[in-house]
């Protein structure tokens, strides 16, 4: 008896029922631009490259056995429900792991960074400008886009496979053993922990996780601490009010370790004080304590951009470019400033001069990141109301568009509604898909909102590639396509137009 594909295969063509071909809906025009939805025979999306099939006799590789490994612990990145608690974020389990690993985290200096938005830019500024005074500089961030080793990285480059699967091969007998075990975000700070120190670096840049309190990360005595712009995220896990998020935040406050952060609202500035003081250190405000400033301006060398000023008794940098996009940005330069201001207290040599030039050299992907020329497309990952106005605007002030056509998609934790609204002050048409993670939003219900609280009509595919190739069909020369809410969904984007990481 033929197979199932044999007989279809055996079908004549004649009698096959033709493809059922679902054409998009029509999408309200904005009257502020003209965009054209025809579609255009001539235009197609950048080839992808296309994601290549291990077979399945190939031997795993140290690299792959270690992934495996990590796989099998409780990821909270990936949970839809996670409980905000000492039982699942249990320091006493984290120092446990790294005493065993002959505690590696107190034979380097560093940098600790806490913060709702803002903390992979204000850590990469830090860690360009103390890499160009010489300095060998570790640098820990989280999420990755594309490989689980952009998370730590040592002047620029990140730690090698056989480097992590060899320390990961290290920690897995031990965290094996541990009751409870480990969290996939332990093991992997203790990893990057004990690759700073077997590299001898200087400092380590270190960004919090989840809130700052409770964070693996929160385990190291810094020569700074700094925390950035706090804003409505993870509410489920660190509360419903601004001063309750800036509580868990301000954990990484140490005794006697100088704590900078910028203007906040007056409640969350009121908790950062009175953490400050109950603890015991030393607290600036840049734009308060510190003497802070910036403006936008455009010049024929670097176009549109933004300008900082930090002024302290120990420091004048005057009208230095920010090097990345938006308002946003030169304030989390300024953060960056304030934290290399900071350091010079700690006695700690710092070359001015070097400092500038670092800081014109720093470079962070996902954020404001083009990464397709025709069509022009941009990702950032923004993914909380406040970051995505940011983005929003600094996308008016610095690329120049006719039209601008945003994809997006969400995980279901996030302020939906906040989000939306941002979207639809700056979009001319949107195209809702599904993130890669379990807590994705439905794309469906996303659009169904949107046209519920704004009136505007939207379009919905259950993959960023459909949502590509709509976008595509949808643009001229002059328009400009935007992925954005998720950092998941930009890491998707990066992959289909870099191709992934080679085994």
């Amino acid at each position: 008896m033929p197979t199932r594909a044999k007989s279809l295969r055996s079908t004549p063509k004649a009698k096959r029922k033709p493809a059922k071909v679902v054409r998009p809906a029509r999408i309200e025009r904005n009257p502020r631009h003209t965009v054209k939805f025809a579609p255009k025979k001539a235009r197609t999306v950048k080839p992808v490259v296309a994601m290549a099939k291990v077979p399945s006799h190939t031997p795993a590789t140290p690299f792959t056995k270690a992934m495996k490994f990590l796989q099998t612990l409780t990821d909270f990145e990936r949970l839809r429900i996670v409980r905000y608690n000492q039982q699942n974020f249990d320091l006493d389990r984290m120092r446990y792991l790294l005493k065993r690993l002959g505690n590696p985290e107190q034979s380097f200096r560093s940098i600790h960074v806490a913060g709702t938005k803002g903390k992979g830019s204000t850590c990469a500024m830090t860690a360009a400008m103390l890499e160009a005074c010489g300095y060998k500089i570790g640098l820990y961030t989280s999420p990755h886009l594309i490989d689980i080793r952009e998370r730590m990285q040592i002047n620029g480059q990140m730690i090698s496979r056989e480097d992590f699967a060899r320390i990961v091969k290290l920690v897995e007998p031990i965290a094996m053993k541990m009751k409870p075990m480990p969290t996939y975000f332990d093991v992997i700070t203790a990893v990057a922990f004990k690759y700073f120190a077997e590299q001898q670096i200087d400092f380590a840049v270190v960004e919090t996780g989840l809130g700052g309190r409770l964070d693996s990360t929160n385990v190291i005595t810094p020569e700074v601490t700094a925390i950035t712009s706090i804003s409505k995220d993870h509410m489920a896990q660190l509360g419903n009010t601004l001063e309750k998020i800036a509580e868990e935040k301000a954990g990484i406050f140490k005794p006697g370790i100088p704590a900078v952060t910028i203007l906040q609202e007056p409640g969350v500035e009121a908790v950062f004080r009175r953490v400050a003081e109950r603890v015991g250190c030393p607290l600036d405000i840049a734009g308060k304590t510190l003497e802070f400033s910036y403006r936008f301006e455009s010049t024929r060398p670097l176009g549109p951009h933004n300008r900082v000023c930090l002024t302290t008794p120990f420091s004048k940098y005057e009208h230095l470019p920010v090097p990345l996009m938006g308002e946003h940005q030169a304030i989390n330069c300024g953060l960056a400033l304030a934290i290399i201001d900071r350091l010079k207290t700690r006695g700690i040599a710092i070359n001015d001069q070097k400092i500038i030039e670092g800081l014109t050299r720093t470079h962070i992907p996902g954020r404001m990141e083009v990464i397709n020329a025709t069509p022009r497309i941009v990702v950032d990952g923004a993914h909380n109301a406040a970051s995505i106005d940011a983005a929003m605007r600094a996308i008016g002030q610095h690329v120049p568009y006719d039209s601008l056509i945003v994809i997006f998609g969400c995980c279901s934790d996030k302020d939906v509604s906040g989000m939306l609204e941002k979207i639809s002050n700056g979009a001319d048409k949107v195209i809702f898909t599904r993130v890669d993670n379990i807590r994705s939003s439905d794309p469906e219900e996303l659009a169904s909102r949107y046209t519920e609280l704004y009136g505007k009509m939207a379009q919905v595919t259950p993959t960023l590639r459909e949502a590509l190739a709509i976008a595509n069909r949808a643009v001229t020369k002059e328009d400009l396509i935007c992925i954005i809410g998720s950092f998941y969904l930009v890491g998707e984007a990066k992959k289909m137009f870099q191709g992934e990481p080679k085994e």
